[in-house]
């Protein structure tokens, strides 16, 4: 491919010898990147990986420290992690993988000794949550598939936590895909305290001769009559819930094919009704519910499969008859128009044409084309497996899902994930059928077809999808399209969006200078990164001089400073092109690629003068205040929250008792209004239960309750609530506070945690544990656990039957005769205990 007096390969003290090869636009994004923060764009592979890759090695070289590499999904780290080790000449043994696989006192014994550390973000995020990791060393930061970094994302939170705790920070941030319109790309920039903005696309000389065109075909799929009564049925029930919904003010509309934006909308002022404590918000809250499960229902008649919707009446069913059910579970499953589609699903023995259509597809590219691999994405696990059962009759198809267990279905181990993939690229089968867990950035081997089920409504899932064939060759997409359904909504935003996005890159491709000066000024305001008193937004967002490395590293931190004035003086347009000699780049392709960014150069931050640039480490005093937190705490946003004060260490661990311990004598117990009223009614362990626990192992126990709601949330008399409430406070000696929200619980917690620690100068400590069962609290547990009946029930049938074994055995006419147990739970106590197991 190159002339061949120019190195055919990139030539570096870490690489491995003659092992990356060169591309010149590869090398001017790496020598962009190690200059600032950065956004690296580039079209599904292409390579981002290599361009980080570049940047990590030169940064461990000169600089050293460690570098950290954030991919998503456990497949994909583990693909990272293959790559980083054959591309490096480190040490096997100090390129580490981090995820939930690895025990978190082994993660934080191996971070010691490691140099690179790739890994998926929720488990840094816990790690640094439970201050078993330090992100003080870490000179190069990857974020991969960075579009994810908004809302409440991990990734924004050890951005932050970076930019704070780091002596030496490089960020960089790559996808193909970074979002919908300039806004999001911002959001993800600020975010990740990104600076500067690097973009590619295949119109670009140096990537266009790696890229092949992917033809993207819709085929449209009318369908039968059975599956739109079923649709036409649920549509009917949607439009009355509306009509409610209106009466209330909330809605201005009751056609069924309400957008989310609207459902959105509707939910927000129910919200404001709620907040005003008017009944009217609960009631609609409650409809609103119901609209939502309504409308998934309709989503997947019309656009997965007749066995997707029949799997969810299944589990609405079974919601619907367990203890604490929701009102809006019950009322749907007792309509009768629900009833109806219900039936016409069941019933329902013929083929749906999706299938149909996309077995005549294969047998088109596999057997007429003489294809080897085909992958088909679908949005829903029950349409991939009953596809991956359909479509086996034919041709050899393994299904590729999650990990986890969701919705009575069985997920995949990582292993499982590995040997699939293996197995796919060595072609020991043919087709691959996936949800969303294949989409991003996964090194799935180029296949002939791609054949999307359904329409992706967002650009950036359509844009990863297609970059899975077209690679090494001309690719075909193939998009299934049902006629008059929500893919045809889906298919006109895709379209819109993925122009919006192509528009969106190109434009920030022109205008690179204004994008980042809106990005300083964006940062300004960025409470997240707030710079060390007296810092400029710019020497805070850039990284710190060469010469904050080690003495160690001085020699290499001169030869970058002498790289940096040779490639460009002040206001030289090659500005941008800084590093690329050091990645063997000729005079003559420097030359090249001066003259192809003419008027795109942008001006680096002034990081040479000698400040030491991004925020100091927070401070840890001698008033530090040190709160436990429960593991299961953490899909919560309090420990967050709390990890990042100052003068707040938080420690993780799995506590026998309580959610948070404050000192040696006050421990808390944080249920929301929800869960707080399902430990009443349900099967889990009971509040009393719970805070018994609590108040044998701590002197001050605490009851948190958070949120809204108490007496409307579920259909429990008022009185039984604060009959609860009552028992809790002065049989159990526990104070029970209540709280706005999660941000008004960790204010909470950190006040009675400072009070206890610094003003009464008591320690922490954790202790405590469940109390053991007693024999007949054991037989209960096993009584109410037959068919969701609640815990008063169960004792009814032990003290009718005396046995565990008789009330198994009894009859339903028997089961009739005991107080609590009507027609619908006997008959449901026999079907779980007298059917046949499958």
């Amino acid at each position: 491919m190159a002339a061949t007096d120019d190195p055919a390969y990139v030539d570096h003290p870490l690489l491995t010898p003659e092992f990356i090869e060169r591309r010149l636009y590869q090398i001017r994004l790496a020598g962009s990147a190690r200059e600032a923060h950065t956004l690296v764009c580039l079209p599904t592979g292409l390579g981002k990986t290599t361009v980080s890759l570049l940047v990590t090695a030169d940064r461990l070289h000169d600089v050293g420290g460690k570098a950290l590499f954030l991919a998503p999904t456990k497949p994909l780290v583990q693909q990272h992690a293959d790559f980083y080790r054959e591309a490096l000449s480190i040490p096997d043994d100090e390129i580490v993988v981090f995820t939930g696989d690895v025990r978190p006192d082994d993660r934080a014994a191996l971070w010691e000794d490691a140099r690179i550390v790739i890994a998926t973000p929720q488990v840094v995020e816990n790690d640094l949550i439970g201050n078993r990791v330090s992100l003080r060393d870490v000179t190069h930061l990857t974020f991969d598939e960075c579009h994810r970094a908004s809302g409440d994302y991990a990734y924004v939170y050890i951005a932050e936590r970076y930019h704070d705790d780091a002596e030496n920070p490089l960020v960089t941030g790559m996808s193909a895909s970074p979002g919908g319109d300039q806004e999001a790309i911002l959001e993800v920039c600020e975010n990740l305290g990104i600076t500067e903005v690097e973009v590619m696309t295949e119109e670009d000389a140096d990537v266009d001769e790696y890229t092949h065109d992917t033809d993207v075909e819709w085929e449209r799929i009318d369908l039968p009559d059975e599956i739109l009564e079923m649709r036409d049925a649920l549509n009917e029930v949607i439009k009355d819930r509306l009509e409610m919904l209106k009466s209330l003010g909330v809605a201005n509309t009751t056609q069924p094919d309400v957008s989310q934006k609207q459902l959105n909308g509707m939910r927000a002022e129910l919200q404001k009704l709620m907040n005003a404590d008017k009944s009217e918000g609960y009631k609609g809250m409650s409809t609103h519910a119901e609209v939502m499960k309504l409308r998934r229902a309709v989503e997947l008649v019309e656009t997965q499969s007749v066995e997707s919707v029949r799997r969810y009446f299944e589990r609405q069913r079974n919601a619907a008859r367990s203890s604490g059910a929701s009102k809006a579970s019950q009322r749907l499953v007792a309509e009768p128009k629900v009833r109806e589609a219900m039936r016409k699903a069941e019933s329902f023995d013929g083929i749906h044409p999706k299938f149909s259509r996309a077995r005549i597809l294969l047998a088109q590219t596999l057997g007429i084309e003489d294809g080897e691999r085909v992958i088909v994405f679908t949005e829903s696990r029950d349409t991939a497996e009953a596809l991956t059962e359909f479509l086996g009759e034919s041709f050899d198809t393994h299904r590729f899902v999650g990990q986890g267990d969701a919705d009575g279905s069985e997920g995949m181990t990582q292993k499982e994930q590995q040997e699939t993939l293996d197995e796919f690229r060595n072609g020991e089968f043919e087709v691959l059928v996936s949800t969303s867990v294949a989409e991003e950035g996964l090194d799935v081997p180029e296949v002939d077809l791609v054949l999307f089920f359904e329409p992706v409504p967002t650009a950036i899932r359509s844009i990863q999808r297609k970059g899975r064939t077209g690679r090494q060759a001309k690719g075909r997409v193939v998009v299934l399209l049902a006629e008059d359904t929500r893919d045809e909504a889906y298919f006109w935003i895709s379209r819109r969006r993925e122009k919006e996005m192509e528009s969106e890159l190109r434009e920030l491709k022109g205008v690179a200078e204004e994008v980042e000066d809106e990005l300083d000024d964006a940062q300004t305001g960025l409470e997240a990164f707030s710079a060390a008193e007296g810092d400029t937004t710019a020497d805070a967002a850039a990284p710190p001089a060469e010469n904050g490395a080690t003495a160690d590293d001085g020699e290499s931190a001169d030869a970058s400073a002498d790289d940096t004035s040779e490639n460009g003086d002040a206001g030289d347009e090659s500005d941008g092109q800084v590093g690329l000699t050091d990645f063997g780049a000729t005079d003559e392709e420097i030359a090249r690629a001066e003259g192809e960014a003419d008027g795109e150069s942008e001006e680096t931050d002034d990081a040479g003068d000698g400040d030491e640039g991004v925020v100091a480490t927070a401070g840890r005093d001698d008033e530090t205040v040190e709160i436990v937190v429960d593991q299961r705490e953490l899909d919560s946003s309090i420990a967050k929250d709390l990890s990042t004060r100052d003068g707040i260490e938080t420690r993780l661990e799995t506590l026998a008792v309580g959610d948070y311990v404050l000192s040696d004598r006050v421990a808390v117990e944080r249920k929301s209004v929800a869960d707080f009223l399902d430990t009443l009614v349900g099967e889990e362990r009971s509040i009393f239960e719970q805070i018994g626990d609590l108040s044998r192992a701590y002197a001050r126990p605490i009851l948190i309750l958070e949120g809204e709601g108490l007496y409307e949330e579920r259909n429990i008399h008022p009185g039984a609530i604060r009959g609860a409430l009552a028992s809790l406070a002065v049989d159990f000696d526990v104070s029970v506070l209540q709280t706005r929200g999660e941000d008004d619980t960790a204010e909470l917690l950190d006040t009675i945690a400072s009070r206890e620690q610094t003003e009464r100068e008591r320690s922490v400590s954790v202790h405590g544990g469940k109390s053991a069962k007693t024999l007949a609290e054991q037989q209960e547990y096993v009584v109410s656990a037959i068919a969701d009946i609640g815990p008063v029930t169960a004792q009814n049938l032990l003290e009718e039957f005396g046995t565990v074994e008789a009330v198994m055995t009894a009859r339903e006419d028997d089961l009739l005769d005991v107080p609590g147990v009507g027609e619908v739970t006997a008959a449901r106590i026999r079907e779980v205990v007298g059917s046949a197991y499958e």
